[in-house]
């Protein structure tokens, strides 16, 4: 009996350092991304997210070519290609149409960049769908750092960027720059998907910061509440995601997206239950 019960705990999952830092660093993620993503979702910047997080390939590329922090090169392409995009938007081209040029063309030109890197061997579906196992604690401060960044930008520009998000007119009637506020959301934004290309990659950063804030929409009354909601959203999906993940051995950055899409189910289901009473 006694064997039999040594066994079952050897093979009960280690709380090994890769599941900590993985969990540390989701946590750190879904922190950031719920309250940023209720500004995407509110000022329906969607479409905006996903070219952002596209040029993280981008970015990577750049960092491998000379030898940069992942970080930093992601960081530099994620800006570059957003401030980009705001300067010429309304010019020659409306702002969908230079998103979709530059979602796809970065993109692509990342993968492309990629390929012609000499001696490099890349695991492209890592930076594609993330790889949260694999966060060192290098990774995980890193990831720490950028997530206390957005969310002191947000803390700290939350009365502004809430009123140009509702009122463009009264916002500067009352003094706040629709256009710098517009630049310190996209900062965030790029310094999160920065941040987050480790844990969920480049083609799933934008539902992490949609589908939490997107379920949380429909339970809160303010928008300080959704901000929660959507954080503690996030943070179970990430949680319930990782578990799921390591258990059923799935993809763990799709899991978590698929666990985060479950609960936006459930709580559309919970709004439609309430309206009909």
């Amino acid at each position: 009996m006694t064997t039999v019960m040594t066994t079952q705990i050897q093979q009960i999952p280690m709380l090994d350092d890769f599941l900590i830092r993985a969990a540390l660093a989701g946590i750190g993620l879904a922190l950031a991304a719920g309250p940023l993503g209720c500004f995407v979702v509110w000022r329906r910047m969607a479409y905006f997210g996903d070219a952002t997080a596209h040029a993280a390939i981008l970015g990577v590329a750049l960092s491998l070519a000379f030898s940069l922090s992942l970080f930093v090169g992601v960081l530099v392409a994620a800006l570059a290609m957003s401030l980009g995009v705001l300067a010429l938007a309304g010019r020659i081209y409306t702002m969908d149409t230079l998103l979709g040029v530059a979602a796809h063309g970065a993109l692509a030109l990342g993968l492309v960049a990629v390929s012609f890197l000499p001696g490099v061997r890349v695991d492209l579906m890592a930076y594609l769908f993330g790889d949260i196992l694999a966060v060192s604690q290098l990774d995980l401060a890193v990831i720490w750092i950028g997530a206390v960044v957005v969310l002191i930008l947000l803390r700290l520009r939350w009365q502004a960027l809430l009123l140009v998000t509702l009122n463009t007119d009264l916002a500067a009637a009352r003094g706040y720059d629709a256009r710098r506020e517009q630049l310190i959301l996209t900062l965030a934004l790029a310094v999160l998907v920065a941040v987050a290309i480790k844990i969920v990659g480049a083609l799933l950063i934008t539902a992490m910061l949609i589908i939490p804030a997107a379920a949380a929409r429909s339970m809160s009354r303010t928008p300080e509440s959704m901000a929660v909601i959507a954080a503690i959203v996030g943070l179970c999906s990430i949680i319930s995601g990782l578990s799921t993940s390591f258990y059923w051995n799935t993809p763990t950055g799709p899991t978590m997206i698929v666990a985060a899409i479950v609960l936006f189910v459930l709580a559309s289901l919970w709004s439609v239950v309430n309206r009909s009473r």
